[in-house]
């Protein structure tokens, strides 16, 4: 397919995702299947198309002044990809599978027309009812925190140092063009362009033996700052696929008692293979049964409970641009009471001189800050571990990270802005 052909694609299934109200996956995988002549490449480019408008929703049209896909496309071409007016209309010639020509109007706009004035909710691309709760967290900085957060993500690996060291597997994906992570000691990364392919890495050598898993830095770092260390029993009370897990099964060093669980089984499904891979033996998994706990023996004996709550995970919207633009209030309100319920979980598995690690990858308050303050009321046997104590372990990092964080009394947040991560929010709480 060619580029201009590509577009029209891209055009068409922003349609089918507006008229049919349908997740970006699944409007991708639909004309996948009706247009089985697209190639491998072919389908990632207009996926990367797809995604970008989604990324750019609200300020492309903003600046084309229509709602349509096609003008929401365009808008992103000049936003996002920094395409020249004469460069779209290279692409909408008219032709065979192109987009129709420019009309004036659409050449004036992406010639001459900018985001200067536009509201926050507009020049950060998210939801305006959403624009009250950034403005709570970040004041006048929350369209730049935003825009940041609409910005493509790149590809982050964590080497498994129960495997390998970092600067041999650098070594081995230096052809993938990888890096050093800016903060986490584990931490590869690999920068790619906003029509950049995803490269195989689970066709990699490394990633076949258990040497890397995919994994967000500050997803990285959030396993680090719970300070797991050999010997110590920790559960993973949230533990979805077992991103952290395994993180946490690395810098337990095989030593100690790790239990993973989570209150939906089927999350749970991905995790015994990536633990058999990357070589962790001393992990148990307990799913849940029916109305049974799958952590009933377990009273006060904890040293570490690791909560990765579920959250509305404004923090990840680069990874998950559809995400946002679906994402209703009702929606918060269900996750405040997720959260709330299995900290009350959590504190009865601690015990004295323990410690909770509460995580989400969230940027609102409500399931930050507010969420520990209101845990700390209930509980007063537990006191929040200061940041600057909690990012100790990063050693000579530690107060360059500080810095770039955002602090409060009840912990530290990473957004894609300050950090170069995903949004992550991280509190510990200790048991006196």
């Amino acid at each position: 397919m060619t580029p201009a052909a590509r577009l029209s694609a891209a055009i068409e299934i922003l349609a089918a995702i507006d008229a049919q109200r349908i997740p970006a996956p699944n409007a991708l995988k639909e004309w996948g299947t009706a247009h089985r002549f697209a190639g491998s490449g072919d389908r990632a480019a207009i996926a990367g198309l797809v995604f970008d408008a989604l990324r750019r929703r609200s300020s492309s049209a903003w600046l084309m002044e229509a709602e349509a896909p096609r003008a929401r496309l365009l808008g992103m071409l000049r936003l996002e990809r920094g395409l020249s007016t004469e460069a779209i209309a290279d692409l909408c010639d008219g032709g065979r599978f192109a987009p129709g020509a420019l009309s004036d109007p659409e050449r004036a706009a992406l010639t001459t027309r900018t985001l200067d004035g536009a509201p926050a909710h507009i020049a950060g691309d998210y939801p305006e009812w959403l624009d009250p709760h950034l403005a709570a967290v970040f004041g006048d900085d929350r369209a730049a925190e935003a825009a940041a957060m609409a910005s493509r993500a790149p590809l982050d690996l964590r080497v498994n140092t129960l495997k390998a060291k970092r600067d041999k597997v650098l070594a081995s994906m230096a052809h993938l063009g990888a890096q050093p992570t800016p903060w986490s000691p584990w931490g590869l990364r690999i920068a790619l362009r906003a029509d950049a392919r995803n490269p195989g890495i689970h066709s990699e050598e490394d990633f076949i033996k258990g040497g890397v898993e995919v994994q967000d830095e500050g997803s990285q770092l959030a396993a680090l700052l719970t300070a797991a260390k050999p010997g110590e029993q920790v559960i993973d009370l949230c533990a979805g696929a077992g991103g952290k897990t395994l993180a946490l099964a690395a810098m337990m060093q095989g030593r100690g008692r790790l239990i993973a669980t989570d209150g939906d089984k089927r999350q749970l499904a991905p995790i015994h293979e990536r633990l058999s891979r990357a070589g962790v033996h001393n992990a148990e998994i307990r799913t849940p049964r029916g109305a049974d706990d799958p952590l009933a023996d377990i009273r006060s004996s904890a040293d570490l409970v690791l909560i990765d709550a579920p959250c509305t995970g404004t923090g990840t919207w680069r990874r998950n641009p559809d995400a946002k633009w679906r994402m209703r209030p009702g929606a918060l309100e269900v996750r405040l009471k997720d959260q709330a319920e299995v900290l009350e979980r959590a504190a009865g598995l601690v015990k004295p001189g323990g410690r909770i690690v509460y995580v989400t990858c969230s940027v609102l308050t409500e399931e930050n800050g507010a969420q520990v303050r209101a845990f700390a009321a209930r509980h007063p046997e537990f006191a929040v571990v200061p940041p600057a104590q909690v990012v100790s372990v990063l050693w000579d990092k530690a107060d360059d990270f500080l810095a770039a964080t955002l602090q409060s009394p009840e912990g530290l947040l990473m957004t894609p802005r300050r950090t170069g991560t995903d949004g992550f929010f991280v509190s510990v709480l200790k048991r006196g």
